[in-house]
């Protein structure tokens, strides 16, 4: 099944060719298949590699595995690329009935997946983890070179056991226990890593309706938002009111933030979700935040001073990957138990109006990040082609 890009793109049009900027026939150019569908942190490496292939090989061809429900439906075809759909495989944690039904689910999901192989042409398949990496690699084995990107310091079950075939193994940070791992860094937008925050700061500033000239904070949770952030932050609108500060709050499509308005003081915006971070990075000085491997990353990379949140679920890889950032003094890490109002006004209010101490949080994040992540990994990628 396919889902067309917004110019109806589905790899055998001829705008499809264009956007690929393939001149040459098909058959001739390399075909790339990505498969990180799901969530944000799984699509947007992704996304940011099939640029940097496209700027690398313009005669290129690159196409995304992802599933009915996931994110990547909205987010791969508004980059223009083709997005082939795949039964997802969602490994359960714990015995159950639905891990008596698996090896039948994988066994589906990998012929579909291998039929999808076939019809695009693929030359290889790079996997960032997730329901659609798991069928991706199997399907490829022995058929197709494969590259594994894992961007989290404790990688995820699907790519444990790509890593076991692939040709390039790419980790996001040291001390990843993958075999041959070798670190590059995530892939971020190139839009991201090129990003002047000064230079944008006015026009990102106007762009949210914020004040010009006021300390500005940032808040976000992910791309469905964060309950306990925004409680903690919108509950303390009055301090940063009274403290001359203006907030840009993404609080997730799900949800919704009311927060009183105080006439003459710098604007406290809600908005259900980010779609420039770019100007959203740019119009901060301090940014409140979960702290994903994709985000860290990006904060990192842009020089923007954090306090990261990290999710309390999970392996607490979350908490892991912001401590490169706070051990240089680029960022604050606040558990998600103890984000209270109370916390958000004694300590956020006063960082973010201490304009000497964000400055040297920001000259800390230098260098943090891995500003060419996403050439290196495509150099890897189209270096792993079959000749």
């Amino acid at each position: 099944m396919t889902n067309s890009g917004p110019h109806g793109d589905t790899g055998n049009t001829a705008d499809a060719v264009s956007r690929q900027g393939g001149a040459e026939p098909a058959t001739k150019a390399p075909t790339v298949v990505v498969a990180g569908g799901g969530t944000a942190g799984h699509i947007e490496p992704a996304m940011a590699l099939a640029d940097a292939v496209m700027r690398l090989r313009p005669d290129a061809r690159v196409v995304a595995l992802g599933t009915e429900r996931g994110l990547e439906n909205q987010l791969v075809p508004a980059r223009g690329y083709q997005l082939e759909l795949v039964p997802p495989v969602p490994l359960p944690r714990k015995p159950s009935a639905e891990l008596l039904r698996l090896p039948l689910k994988v066994r589906d999901s990998v012929r579909k997946t291998r039929k999808v192989l076939d019809e695009v042409g693929a030359d290889v398949v790079v996997g960032f983890g997730g329901y659609v990496a798991l069928p991706a690699y199997l399907a490829a084995r022995g058929r197709v070179p494969i590259v594994v990107h894992e961007a989290n310091k404790h990688p995820g079950l699907a790519n444990k056991i790509g890593a076991r075939f692939a040709k390039r193994v790419a980790v996001g940070m040291k001390g990843t226990p993958l075999s041959r791992a070798e670190v590059v860094g995530i892939p971020l937008r190139h839009s991201i890593t090129s990003l002047d925050r000064a230079a944008l700061r006015a026009e990102a500033r106007e762009y949210f309706q914020l004040d010009p000239d006021a300390p500005t904070l940032l808040v976000f949770g992910g791309s469905q938002g964060a309950r306990s952030l925004n409680t903690a932050v919108s509950g303390a609108a009055e301090d940063f009111a009274k403290a001359g500060v203006g907030v840009l709050h993404a609080h997730g499509p799900k949800n919704s933030v009311v927060v009183r308005e105080y006439p003459g003081r710098p604007a406290y915006v809600p908005v259900p979700y980010l779609d420039r971070m770019d100007l959203a990075y740019a119009a901060a000085d301090l940014v409140l935040c979960r702290s994903g491997a994709m985000t860290v990353a990006e904060v990192s990379a842009v020089g923007l001073p954090a306090v990261f949140v990290p999710l309390p679920h999970g392996n607490g890889e979350q908490a892991l990957n912001a401590e490169p950032a706070v051990a240089a003094g680029a960022a604050l890490l606040v558990p998600d138990a103890e984000l209270t109002q109370r916390k958000v006004a004694d300590e956020v209010v006063p960082l973010v109006t201490d304009r000497e101490r964000l400055a040297k949080m920001s000259a800390a994040a230098v260098g943090l990040g891995h500003g060419k992540a996403d050439e290196v990994l495509a150099g890897m990628v189209l270096g792993a082609l079959d000749r």
